[in-house]
């Protein structure tokens, strides 16, 4: 177990640290929780209503480039890169050839010959090495994870932010474009993991500090504050987003955690596709679903779900606080006689909490319209 001396520092730790935020390891990185003056809600709140900061860096960077490097990374992930153009973004996974998922990551699709990639801190080393095994000569995949940083701007005023510090906004969900700060190549992308409007910025390493300033003087101008990775965590529960670890894992795959949107089913192969492909027909997994405590307590992974019998139908992947909605959500594994509407318990430390089974998104927003 790493101590928090071990841990690897982002571009903007000292930032961090000076702003008292309470440090954890996070895929071997030390990252920010929350910050003083309100903590995992405020800032939450300051998401869906206003704008907040996220230093995302322990994120992994990676690139694929030479002659057929999109053809090649199509070969291997899931999703299907021609379904998009350059400077389009998509989100896909890493799987096995027994369908269990390596890493979920966002491929950014620059030419034809040249594809980065964002997968997550503690995978991006196995998603590299299993490209790098892969790749026909010619190919160079290359492990940038120390050569960039990853900064979010989510919420309704990150056009605004964005635009105090020169950088470019408008451009369609899932795209991004390619601009300077201080000289250096910058990416911007209109990404996030919170549901709400906003970008993900990716600057080099050496100027992610210099961004970082500047954009906790804009958001403050917005009523914004600094995030950390409490709130990205209650946010991203909200929408139903999956957590590579709990809702996906080398056990739990596409199919089961409902991310099959994201499997290019009718590519001629990828990674995994005969074993997902044969799961799909079975009908026969566990599937992801959603669930709203209506009692008093917060479903946390790994607790049990039982039916109105007591039989156990489930476990919970992922679970918090919804600041939102002011009770109890989760996303849960259950099994496929369980549907949309039906009452079940989750057996949180030894009590029984009702729940009602839903499906996600848990709150209202519409991030591909705003």
């Amino acid at each position: 177990m790493p101590t928090m001396t071990d841990l690897l520092h982002s571009p903007i730790h000292d930032r961090h640290v000076a702003l008292g935020a309470k440090m954890a390891d996070f895929g071997g990185w030390s990252m920010p929780i929350e910050y003083p003056g309100g903590g995992v809600v405020a800032e939450h709140t300051a998401v869906r209503e206003r704008v907040g900061i996220f230093d995302v860096s322990h994120l992994g960077k990676a690139r694929v480039s030479g002659p057929g490097a999109a053809d090649f990374v199509n070969r291997c992930l899931t999703n299907d890169l021609r379904r998009i153009g350059p400077g389009r973004a998509q989100y896909t996974m890493c799987c096995t050839e027994t369908g269990g998922v390596v890493d979920d990551l966002i491929q950014y699709l620059r030419s034809d010959d040249d594809v980065f990639l964002i997968p997550n801190a503690a995978n991006t080393a196995r998603v590299v090495e299993l490209l790098a095994a892969a790749a026909p000569e010619g190919l160079v995949v290359e492990n940038l994870h120390d050569r960039y940083g990853v900064i979010a701007v989510q919420g309704p005023s990150s056009d605004a932010v964005l635009r105090r510090l020169g950088l470019p906004v408008d451009h369609d969900y899932m795209s991004f474009v390619e601009t300077e700060w201080e000289g250096l190549p910058v990416i911007v992308c209109r990404t996030g993991y919170t549901g709400e409007r906003g970008y993900e910025i990716v600057p080099p390493w050496e100027v992610a500090g210099s961004v970082w300033d500047e954009l906790v003087a804009a958001v403050s101008g917005h009523g914004g504050l600094p995030c950390g990775l409490g709130a990205r965590d209650t946010l991203r529960t909200e929408m139903g987003y999956p957590l590579h670890g709990n809702d996906l894992s080398l056990d739990i795959t596409p199919v089961m955690a409902g991310a099959a949107w994201a499997v290019g089913w009718d590519k001629p192969a990828f990674w995994g596709k005969d074993a997902l492909t044969a799961e799909r027909a079975a009908k026969q997994s566990r599937l992801m679903r959603g669930l709203v405590a209506s009692g008093r307590g917060i479903p946390r992974s790994h607790c049990e779900v039982k039916d109105a019998a007591g039989t156990v139908v489930g476990e919970v992947t992922s679970g918090t606080f919804s600041p939102t909605r002011k009770q109890g959500i989760a996303l849960a594994l259950l099994d496929r006689s369980v549907t949309l509407g039906d009452e079940v318990v989750v057996d949180v430390r030894g009590r029984e909490v009702p729940a009602t089974v839903s499906k996600p998104p848990f709150v209202e927003v519409g991030v591909r319209e705003r």
